[in-house]
């Protein structure tokens, strides 16, 4: 974990917030475009975020955060309860989602899913490469860093408020691409969905704030075994294997619990694991918050 404090809060859309931390033992860990770290919350909440500043200044990190109405506790307390001078800690950056290397680049965000595009925008054009970003909100003032973008990038910008100017067609930007160009999309499930039925997979980059809806077999017991430290934890049909672990005095550390985060990854040394996450385990590795075995033991690095 890294120790930063809160060095300023900013409203930068409807119902959005940007954080600022500073670090306060040191130079920040390194990352690069599309990562994001785990706040660990004065509520015993951790929520993942992606980092959407610079990667040169490695005194700050920067996230934003959407209130979300249904909200779990995070969004809520982060809106309501965090002010500058609070200290947090941060996990390391992780990066599910890296910015591959191509000739051009074709940003597409909905709302909130703009933070990780950010970095990536900067850093294609700071490389001198063509980019451009279509960035989708509900409204003019809902959607994030609207200003800053139109500021600091120009015509390679194009905001769409869907209130005025509708949805954009996405098949018709798929048209006019030239060959080699990488498409980089997050957004809401919608969003995902067109974008992939518009651009070839190939050529299609994706993050989701939300895992895709899935159906998967009914739930099965197994056993984990923990091979550090030397325990076995049963884990019922009813209980997730991150729940199972945290209950036997075993925490592993989770954001998201919906498996597109990364935070509750553990090495796997023997078993077959059943992969239910949505930014794909590598291998050798599962994520504690959705995904089982599919044996009867799972022996973890643990």
């Amino acid at each position: 974990m890294q120790h930063t404090v809160i060095d300023r809060i900013e409203h930068v859309a409807d119902g959005v917030v940007s954080l600022v931390l500073r670090g306060t033992t040191g130079p920040l860990a390194p990352w690069d475009p599309g990562a994001h770290i785990d706040l660990s919350l004065p509520n015993w909440l951790t929520r993942s975020y992606s980092l959407c500043g610079d990667p040169a200044d490695a005194e700050h990190y920067r996230v934003a955060v959407r209130h979300d109405p249904l909200s779990r506790g995070g969004s809520e307390y982060i809106h309501h309860y965090l002010r500058p001078g609070r200290a947090l800690e941060v996990s390391l950056p992780r990066n599910h989602f890296p910015l591959l290397p191509a000739p051009r680049y074709l940003f597409l965000a909905g709302g909130i899913g703009v933070t990780p595009l950010l970095p990536m925008l900067s850093a294609a054009i700071m490389a001198d490469i063509p980019a451009t970003l279509v960035h989708v909100g509900r409204s003019a003032s809902a959607m994030p860093f609207a200003e800053e973008l139109r500021a600091r990038h120009g015509d390679r910008v194009r905001l769409v408020a869907t209130d005025k100017d509708g949805r954009p067609d996405l098949t018709a930007l798929a048209c006019d691409l030239a060959p080699g160009t990488l498409v980089y999309c997050c957004g809401p499930a919608p969003m995902i969905a067109a974008a992939r039925a518009a651009f070839p997979a190939g050529q299609l980059h994706t993050e989701r704030f939300r895992p895709a809806a899935r159906v998967f077999p009914a739930n099965t017991p197994f056993d984990a075994v923990c091979a550090r430290s030397g325990r076995t934890v049963p884990v019922p049909a009813d209980q997730s294997l991150l729940d199972a672990l945290n209950r036997a005095g075993l925490p592993v550390p989770a954001g998201c619990r919906e498996g597109v985060c990364g935070s509750c990854e553990l090495t796997v040394l023997s078993g077959s694991p059943e992969h239910r996450d949505d930014i794909g385990a590598p291998e050798g590795r599962v994520y504690a918050c959705v995904s089982r075995a599919l044996t009867p033991e799972l022996v973890v690095d643990l």
